[in-house]
Formats: C-alpha cells, structure tokens, sequence
C-alpha cells in the first residue's frame, strides 16, 4: 500500500512539474533588444575601411567616421593589407535617417607625417566635435637608424606618432588642429622627432555632468614591445588642453590597451578595457571619486574587444563590443544605470556571420523610438572591409 501511494505521489509531482514548465502556459521571456536590420554604411572595392565611430548631430543628422586607406591586395596587387598605411585618412559620410548613407566620403584630416588611425567622435553639449585619433611615419632604413630611442616600430619601419584631435565647432563642415595632449609620465618611447608620445588611444571619450571629458589612452611603461596599460586624462576646456589625473589599469602581465570612459547617473566613472594576454577577456575599473582613483580592474566574464557604452534613454546602458572567436561578429549587452551586472546581463548576438577576426570595433548611437544605431567594421568573406550598421530595437 505504501510503495502504491509512493508512486501515485511521484506522479502528482510530475504532472505538477510538467504543468509548471509549459511553455503554452508560461510567459516567454523578453529578449533585450530585436535586431531590425543588417546594411552596410561604406563599401569601395578599392578601399580597406575600418575602425568607424558615430555621432547623432545636433541638426540630426548621422555621421560615421572612419579610416580610409588603399586595399593594397586590390589596388596594388600586393599579398595583403595592414592596418598602417602612409595613405590612411580619417574620412566620414552623414544620413539624415541613419540608414541610406552619402557615397563619396568627405575628408576629416590627413596628417602632415604620416598615416592617421581609428578617429573617435565626441559630440559635446554645446555640439562641438571632437575627433580623437592616432599616427604613424613611415620612414626609411637611415631614417630609423637615426631616431631617439626606445620608440614604437610597426611593420614596413612605421613608427608611432602618438595621439592628437581635431575639432568642429560646425558640425563637422570644417576641422581644426591637429591639438597634442600631453605625453604622460609613464611614456617610456619617443617620436620620430624625438619627444616623448603624446597620449593617444582607441575608445570613446565621455563628457560628464559637469561638462569635463574623460578619455582613457594608453601608453607603453616598459620598453617591452606591446606592453602598454591605461591612464586617465581630462579636459575642462572642450578638449583644447588635457590634465593627466589617474592610473587606471596596470598589470605586470596582462596588456590593457583600447578603453572606452563612461559617467553613471551617481558619478562612478566607467572603464570598459581590451585587454591582451588575457584570454580576450573584457575589463572593467570602476573609480568612485570622479576619477581620482580607479578600484583593481577586474573581468566581466566574457570575450569581446574593443568596447563602447552608450547610455539609453532610460539610464540603461548599451554596451557593444567586436567578438573575434568563431563565429565572428559583432555582441553586445545591456547593463542596469551603475553597470554593476556585466557579468550577468544577457548577450545580444547582432551579427555571427564575419568572415575572419578582422572585424568589429562597434559604436552606438541612439536613433529615437527605443532604437539604436550600430557600427562597425565587417567583411563576410575574408575579402573588402567596409562599414556596415545594425539597427536594433531596445525592448
């Protein structure tokens, strides 16, 4: 009797459980965010074009910024591609619903030594513009032979010019600078001039509450090649001088490099960080002092590099980031206000169909109606880079 009752009860709990997981009775849950649509941005056979950053302007307008260069394979019949190049130009294209873009890019800056990298827009409150980016010279075989040491040599003897900005005051119509920040006191190599690098980095710059902008750059603190770690520098001048304030991520071993600055609604300061030597892992430092000191960086949990945080319309921040791992795309997550859940936030899958780890480097923007506008560099074939976008409603 009892071994009876036993079974019946087993079979009331099953059919409980079963009942309880229903899907035809349970409520499905909301994905954070529905992709709308896949296009691309900017494509020219003849061109290589990577590294965009994107701004909604005050008129409303959309512009990208990227780095244009020669697709050497294409053009020159050469083996292959680089991401130096003595013709890489910073160049951007505007729409006016973020989807059909203009055709012919025009030219934000070409600089006077030597190859430009990865320009990275800030549009401030009043709308100025800022553009940040990065150099390299190309030089010959006495040519380096005859420069200050330690410097930063790439491939093809192409050494590291350091960082610099431009500036629109109307919207992008027109570009003034370049403007040199300072080189910070961890800086170990030197120019082809002979000074010390100026501070540089891929990432957004992020204006604050009271009008300061923050910018994470890099810089190399030992002769060792590659090895570089994160300071903070702000600006209470709209960029025109810069204030080196704070370390923020430094490790023996592992390489922090292209950082993103973000200000919650209660002030934190935000560091999303690429790092390398790491598995890949995405890095967060945190400073509760306006950016005076960070807290010991620690990971989010995840693969994904470089990052980008927006803020959304709710205080909700959009954080996008390249995903360089089969399948190769382009992800992202959606944090709470003081993006203290990274490493529980779900992942949004926007693109898997990459066609090689040379792909992403993302930037957000918001469209309006609970959509946001993404961009980023893509090829599906492991041939032509271009600039392709998603829209992306946020649920």
């Amino acid at each position: 009797m009892k071994k009876q009752l036993l079974i019946i009860a087993v079979l009331i709990l099953n059919s409980l459980s079963v009942h309880a997981f229903d899907p035809a009775d349970s409520t499905k849950a909301v994905a954070p965010a529905t992709k709308v649509k896949d296009f691309i941005i900017y494509q020219d056979q003849s061109y290589y074009a990577t590294f965009p950053s994107v701004v909604k302007k005050s008129n409303g307008e959309y512009l990208v910024a990227f780095r244009r260069a020669p697709d050497r394979k294409v053009v020159y019949k050469e083996e292959g591609n680089s991401h130096v190049d003595p013709n890489s130009y910073l160049v951007g294209v505007t729409s006016k619903d973020g989807v059909n873009w203009t055709e012919e890019p025009e030219l934000i800056y070409s600089h006077a030594f030597g190859g430009s990298q990865d320009p990275c827009l800030l549009q401030l409150k009043d709308g100025t513009l800022l553009c940040a980016s990065y150099g390299w010279a190309f030089l010959e075989k006495d040519g380096l032979e005859n420069i200050k040491k330690p410097h930063f040599e790439n491939r093809y003897g192409t050494v590291f010019l350091g960082g610099y900005l431009v500036k629109s005051v109307d919207g992008g119509d027109s570009w003034k600078g370049p403007i040199y920040p300072p080189s910070i006191e961890p800086e170990v190599n030197y120019t082809p001039m002979g000074n010390k690098v100026p501070a540089y980095n891929r990432g957004a710059l992020y204006e604050g509450k009271s009008g300061r902008i923050f910018w994470i750059v890099a810089a190399s603190d030992t002769e060792k090649r590659g090895k570089t770690s994160n300071y903070l520098l702000v600006s209470d001048d709209k960029g025109e001088t810069w204030e080196h304030l704070s370390t923020v991520a430094v490790d023996d071993e592992v390489v922090f490099n292209e950082a993103s600055a973000y200000e919650t609604p209660k002030g934190d300061i935000i560091a999303f960080i690429r790092t390398a030597k790491y598995d890949d892992q995405a890095v967060i430092a945190r400073s509760k002092d306006g950016g005076k000191t960070f807290e010991k960086w620690e990971s989010m949990g995840f693969q994904g590099h470089p990052l980008q945080a927006l803020r959304l319309p709710d205080d909700r921040v959009f954080l996008v980031y390249g995903y360089r791992h089969k399948p190769y795309g382009i992800r992202a997550r959606i944090l709470n206000p003081e993006c203290t859940d990274f490493a529980t936030a779900e992942e949004i899958i926007i693109r898997e169909d990459g066609g090689s780890t040379d792909i992403g480097y993302p930037w957000a923007v918001n469209m309006g109606d609970d959509k946001v506008l993404v961009t980023y560099y893509f090829n599906t074939d492991n041939t032509n880079r271009h600039i392709a976008g998603s829209i992306l409603k946020i649920n």
